[in-house]
């Protein structure tokens, strides 16, 4: 063999032998011989805070003593490695001497990324800010009082932040998307309202989910996420403001679906702003809505269905009726295709005003910058509640509740985007069958559905497309119940909506209990 073959021999049969030992890695990353590599660097340490406080208040003549705990509850895989600290209030009446025959409430709002600040301190808690009559703010700075209707004297109640919202943080944060998602959503609610459910003992108890607008699609996942994955049946779920199957509210090319289920709603802002002709409007609002919740499942669908092929006969009689039951011009709905998008209607309505109404409440009122555009510039009736119960909450769990983080508190928070629905990639998120199926497996589980009538972010006539559209037994129907409000997506706001709720809601929990 000659020289230069043996040399080159030599040469392969080196850089083979250091491939296999790694050396082609940098020195940092190859351990010497003998030695292991290095460890993975140890979890995240993160402990569990909590404050417990004693507190009383008058609900219906009766003095009610309770406690409040308030904290951090840290959820970890089965190997003990953290993957969140989630914030929540718990509040619990004292001298119960059977647990097992007191209701136990897990409460929560939607977004996604909204805090449950908005039913605690709203309808639900102990506590509620301070607004006028109707739902408008009272002047900076805000205030909060007891709530007299509150359902404290009705069941036990634990007010849950999802991860990212309130001072629930993942961990370690850079995780946070694994949260972001539907799925991810539900099962670490899950395993929070477990995990306390198991260490307070109360399996035993009767239990109720109540959720606000994506609460509702929340609450309705868990329906299955408990009872198939845990075995945790519950007796009672609230929806307020609610949203189980998507398609009914998204204004998407090729569904039209929301135009009709919008309607009703439409004219009820229109009739509060005395917007529609004078017999409708003389009528009384229930008059309007009846008028217009015919109109919308018979006529108007058929003609949206119709779509090119309508005759211009047909069109212009739907031109004509759409005029009479929004307060708005012929030739603006001309123009809009028989399609106007809750947005435009927002700033469509009182244009000639230079006012806009509100997406969460269309009886309050905005101002723009000005009066040409197709969309309200802001949401006034976003704008009349967030400063009141953001100061409100701030002060409140400081001084009364005795827990300090310096962390913001995210009432209503952006960092949970982008939000994953990829279970229902191609398709519309409906959880409404699986809450049919959570009913029919667990036939003792009612529901209860609160609509707003002024409400065009998740508006009534939506819920009660969709319930009525869920297939269940026809013994089973009876099962769900329905609350209307002259007021918006938070009901609560306006003080006889309150009022009205705290009676409805007693009376649905005593229909749900053993």
């Amino acid at each position: 063999m000659s020289r230069f073959r043996l040399l080159l021999l030599a040469t392969v049969l080196s850089l083979t032998l250091s491939a296999q030992r790694g050396g082609n890695r940098p020195a940092s990353e190859n351990p010497a011989a003998g030695q292991n590599p290095p460890a993975e660097a140890p979890p995240p340490k993160v402990e569990e805070k909590s404050s417990k406080t004693e507190h009383s208040i008058r609900i219906d003549g009766q003095t009610i003593k309770y406690t409040a705990v308030t904290g951090t509850m840290v959820l970890k895989k089965e190997d003990g490695t953290p993957t969140a600290s989630i914030f929540y209030i718990a509040y619990t009446k004292d001298d119960v001497s059977d647990v097992s025959k007191r209701p136990l409430t897990f409460a929560f709002n939607g977004g996604p990324g909204s805090s449950s600040v908005w039913l605690h301190m709203g309808t639900l808690g102990p506590k509620r800010v301070i607004m006028d009559p109707e739902g408008n703010p009272t002047p900076p700075p805000y205030k909060f009082t007891d709530n007299e209707y509150s359902l404290i004297d009705q069941t036990d109640l634990v007010f849950i932040d999802p991860v990212s919202t309130g001072y629930s943080r993942a961990v370690p944060e850079n995780t946070a998307k694994n949260f972001h998602s539907l799925k991810g959503d539900l099962e670490s609610v899950a395993e929070f309202i477990r995990l306390y459910t198991t260490r307070n003992a109360r399996w035993s108890s009767p239990k109720f989910l109540a959720g606000e607008s994506y609460g509702t699609t929340r609450a309705a996942g868990l329906s299955g996420q408990l009872q198939d994955s845990l075995g945790l049946n519950l007796n009672g779920i609230i929806l307020l403001s609610s949203v189980l199957n998507f398609g009914t509210i998204r204004f998407d090319t090729g569904n039209d679906l929301p135009y009709p289920l919008y309607l009703p709603s439409y004219t009820a802002a229109a009739w509060y702003h005395k917007k529609l002709p004078a017999d409708l409007q003389a009528g009384g609002l229930p008059k309007a809505i009846e008028e217009s919740k015919r109109f919308a499942s018979g006529p108007y669908i058929l003609a949206l269905f119709k779509g090119d092929s309508i005759t211009a006969e047909e069109r212009g009689a739907v031109v004509k009726n759409l005029a009479r039951l929004t307060g708005l011009s012929p030739q603006y709905i001309e123009e809009s295709n028989l399609r106007v998008r809750a947005g435009r209607f927002e700033k469509e309505l009182l244009r000639d005003q230079r006012r806009t109404v509100g997406r969460y409440d269309s009886r309050l009122e905005g101002v723009d910058q000005d009066a040409a555009g197709a969309n309200p510039e802001y949401d006034p009736s976003y704008a009349s509640v967030q400063g009141a119960f953001t100061a409100a909450w701030n002060q409140y769990v400081r001084t009364d509740l005795k827990f300090e983080s310096d962390l913001p508190y995210e009432i209503l928070t952006g960092r949970v985007s982008p939000w994953s629905y990829s279970d229902y990639e191609n398709r519309y998120v409906n959880v409404a069958e699986t809450l049919r199926e959570a009913m029919t497996q667990n036939a003792s589980l009612r529901v209860f559905v609160g609509a707003g009538y002024y409400d065009l972010a998740t508006p009534f006539y939506s819920a009660e497309y969709t319930l009525g559209h869920m297939g269940l037994d026809p013994k089973l129907r009876d099962h769900v119940s329905m609350g209307f409000y002259e007021a918006g997506h938070m009901m609560y706001t306006q003080l006889k909506s309150l009022q009205k709720a705290k009676q409805d809601l007693a009376r649905f929990m005593a229909a749900c209990l053993p």
